[in-house]
């Protein structure tokens, strides 16, 4: 894999001071650290204030939103451009988030046109795909997660998909403190992989980096991260303190 990647997803949380103020926090504790990448993820009214915060400190810390439309322009009342994310400072977007796909209809080949869109802009997507509790229970995690893999990348081309960000996600644990065990995680995670494997071939699919996310904390990651497929974490609520963001940084390396 190449460097390990921990995005911090949060969700509807944070005013704009609030999200400078973190940030400032969270680049001084984080000051020096090497060997992993390090991600926020911001609603968007404070994205271009943490833009601001992160160019000042020299953080090293990238810049992510959770979400996007797929056209350039046009009358499409409260979306969000991939340009315009750009433009602020953005490196990386989430797509396909499960509370995108539960509460919006977002479907697989919405995610697709989004992909596609983000790709033609330089940001680096953070594909979501996982399976929801009856579905586990049911024997079909594998089935769900071919699924939404299958219908996000298709069309990319190797190159493209190399340079990609996955999350696993298992919905169940998205929030619930109930977290996939590590084992759990990793077999979902090297399955994920060989369909990009049957789909890109070997490079791309080593090149990928597979995140694993679902109630990821300081105490859980460095079990999380010894797998040889989990390549990084897409965190919650533990994303929102300093303190525990920073513990998961450390304990990712």
């Amino acid at each position: 894999m190449g460097v390990p990647i921990i995005a911090g997803n949060w969700k509807m949380f944070k005013t704009v001071g609030e999200a400078v103020n973190f940030v400032s926090e969270l680049a001084g504790r984080v000051a020096g650290i090497e060997g992993v990448e390090m991600v926020v993820c911001p609603p968007f009214t404070a994205l271009a204030a943490v833009a601001g915060q992160l160019r000042d400190h020299g953080s090293g810390i990238a810049l992510g939103a959770q979400n996007m439309y797929w056209e350039d322009e046009g009358a499409y009342t409260g979306e969000v451009a991939p340009g315009m994310l750009k433009e602020i400072g953005c490196r990386y977007v989430i797509l396909g988030h499960s509370e995108r796909r539960q509460y919006f209809g977002e479907t697989d080949a919405v995610v697709n046109k989004k992909v596609h869109a983000a790709l033609v802009h330089d940001l680096i997507p953070i594909v979501c795909v996982g399976e929801r509790l009856e579905e586990r229970e049911s024997g079909t995690t594998e089935e769900v997660v071919r699924r939404q893999v299958e219908g996000s990348l298709a069309g990319l081309t190797a190159r493209q998909a190399a340079g990609l960000v996955v999350a696993y996600e298992p919905v169940w644990a998205i929030g619930t403190g109930r977290t996939a065990s590590a084992a759990d995680a990793q077999q979902v995670n090297r399955f994920i992989r060989g369909l990009l494997r049957n789909m890109f071939g070997e490079i791309a699919a080593q090149a990928v980096r597979i995140q694993y996310g679902g109630s990821v904390k300081p105490g859980n990651t460095a079990e999380l991260m010894a797998q040889p497929d989990i390549d990084g974490a897409l965190v919650g609520g533990a994303s929102l303190e300093v303190d525990s963001f920073t513990g998961i940084i450390k304990n990712a390396l």
